[in-house]
């Protein structure tokens, strides 16, 4: 890389000139409106100059550009050097990159560690939604980029399969669902489920409405409803694993995951382990008597266990209930060692949302207490919540965006479009539909991804598929474009040793050499929205350059091949880039 070569010979310089030991080296890329490919920030070295920025500036620009080959030029702008770089060396940069195949990405070595991403962690209750889309986009991503940038990963998920919200869509099925089955009604399972999730919580308002109108205080009617008081006793007798309510208990989850099967395979995700909070809700509690026993934890007088967390800045938190039942924060605890015994993780991210932005404070530092060493490299990547135009979901009212309709509306409009624009001349219907899949599945997954993962977003599905603009679509068809040249070539690129290359190939080429970066940035960030913005950057300088320049009808046949060669690399890129969101990227468009 040029910052390495050039930090070599500036600590050069600066013994020659300077007398100066080894100096720390600043580099920064030139602002767009100065000519430059590197900038050197001088500040720092006017003590070992001992004169002013500007001055110190011109004289080790003269020096790297009598002395450094790869330096063509430089301006000094206040205490900024900007240095121009050879075309020779962007054109040798291209070349190397040129004949690498998975350019920007770097192969697992055996003793990679490895990073667990958890993802997805629905309830078995209702159906995913558009606030579960940037999840397991999120995550899905993340993990790709990790693997992208040389580590093992694993995909993780805990289903939470228990609990009386699971109850309330068994008690409802039982009440209200007469026999019926997601097969006997055509619904999907997960859908099916849902519904009586919606219905039971109808029956409820319905049944705590008549309470307080008989004379009874609002929050003595929500506990002695009916209803309610079923959910609670299903609960109850789950927990004392009675026969017939774990077999509707079983039947109603497998509608659920068959359900979720078919949502994640649209969506384009994976895992690698699932857990089920049925199993892990007890994991934890033997952690309990190892945390009181080193003084991590400590118990009231009502036998309730606590962790003080005052000198970090938190609060106290419960870790075990008066009764012995675990909450949430012991089954995470006994989740994570588990894992880690599962996996012998370095790292371990949770996709989560922002609302839990304490808890997982709260988790990583009990964990860092009671002695695991990788509780520090546990992180949450958390989230902002998903808006849309049309404003806020509830699922218990049944008013959900819900995932599988996003989904078709997206490919739905995706094919409107493409009949609008009547591109579609002779291709089969099947080819046509792995289009509109592709392109509207693409424009769902660049919109949620291109945003930074800790912002609030509004998506908004008919900007997210426009063909201009910074959408999948607008990077699609770019890369589509790219395609037909390729087409139309039909002779075998062979590269130039040389050739003269403009000032718009050369900022291209800078570019591409910048995606490794760009990799290993957004996994060290665990950010996705690092590369969705640099292919879009891309793409950008990439369609300026298609719509003014002569690509297959150069001058010469060397101009030729290597226009054609950075075209089908910028091509490849954006494949890759793609690929890491989760999407695809199509042939023809």
């Amino acid at each position: 890389m040029i910052e390495e070569i050039l930090k070599q010979e500036i600590q050069k310089c600066l013994a020659e000139l300077y007398l100066a030991t080894e100096q720390s080296i600043q580099f920064q890329k030139t602002r767009k409106d100065f000519k430059g490919d590197v900038t050197l920030v001088v500040f720092p070295l006017l003590r070992a100059s001992k004169k002013g920025p500007e001055q110190t500036a011109e004289e080790i620009g003269n020096y790297l550009k009598e002395n450094v080959a790869e330096v063509a030029g430089f301006n000094v702008v206040k205490g900024f050097l900007n240095l121009e770089i050879t075309q020779e060396y962007w054109y040798n940069q291209f070349v190397l990159a040129y004949n690498i195949a998975d350019y920007g990405t770097v192969k697992i070595a055996k003793n990679a560690p490895t990073y667990l991403v958890e993802y997805s962690s629905p309830n078995t209750n209702k159906p995913l939604h558009l606030g579960h889309i940037r999840n397991n986009l999120l995550g899905y991503s993340v993990a790709e980029i990790i693997k992208a940038s040389g580590k093992n990963v694993k995909k993780v998920q805990i289903i939470n399969d228990r609990g009386i919200h699971i109850c309330k869509s068994m008690v409802a099925w039982q009440d209200f669902g007469n026999g019926t089955t997601p097969e006997s009604t055509g619904m999907k399972g997960d859908h099916f489920v849902g519904k009586y999730y919606v219905e039971f919580d109808k029956q409820y308002k319905i049944e705590v409405a008549d309470l307080v109108a008989g004379g009874m205080d609002q929050k003595e009617a929500e506990k002695e409803a009916s209803i309610f008081k079923k959910a609670q006793e299903m609960l109850l007798s789950w927990e004392a694993k009675e026969p017939t309510v774990i077999a509707l208990w079983e039947k109603m989850n497998a509608w659920v995951y068959d359900g979720f099967t078919s949502t994640y395979h649209r969506l384009g995700v994976d895992f690698d382990k699932n857990y089920y909070e049925s199993d892990t809700y007890l994991l934890g509690k033997k952690v309990v008597d190892i945390g009181l026993e080193k003084g991590v934890f400590y118990k009231k007088e009502d036998s309730s266990v606590w962790i003080d967390l005052s000198a970090e800045g938190l609060d106290e938190k419960i870790i075990l209930r008066s009764d012995g039942t675990a909450v949430y924060m012991t089954q995470d605890i006994g989740t994570a060692i588990q894992r880690h015994e599962d996996f012998a993780f370095s790292n371990m991210a949770y996709t989560v949302g922002n609302e839990q932005d304490y808890h997982f404070k709260v988790l990583f530092l009990i964990l860092d207490k009671l002695g695991y060493e990788w509780a520090k490299s546990c992180y949450h990547l958390s989230y902002g919540m998903v808006d849309l135009p049309s404003g806020k979901m509830k699922s218990r009212e049944g008013t959900v965006v819900d995932a599988d309709n996003l989904m078709e509306e997206m490919v739905s409009t995706a094919k409107s479009i493409a009949k609008e624009l009547g591109k579609l001349e002779g291709m089969t219907d099947e080819d046509a539909n792995t289009l509109y899949e592709t392109v509207g599945m693409g424009a769902l997954k660049y919109f949620m991804l291109k945003v930074d993962p800790r912002k609030r977003m509004l998506f908004d599905p008919k900007e997210s598929i426009d063909f201009n603009g910074n959408t999948g679509p607008f990077i699609q068809y770019t890369y589509a474009r790219i395609q037909s040249l390729k087409r139309k070539h039909t002779a075998q690129v062979v590269m130039p040793n040389a050739v003269a290359i403009t000032a718009k190939e050369q900022e291209i080429i800078k570019l591409l050499t910048e995606f490794p970066d760009a990799i290993q940035e957004a996994a060290v960030s665990y950010s996705p929205a690092l590369v969705a913005n640099y292919v879009y950057d891309l793409v950008k300088e990439f369609n300026n350059y298609y719509q003014n320049t002569a690509i297959l009808t150069a001058e010469t046949e060397d101009l030729i091949n290597f226009r054609l060669g950075l075209s089908t690399k910028v091509g490849e890129v954006i494949k890759t880039a793609m690929r890491l969101l989760g999407a695809s990227v199509p042939d023809r468009m």
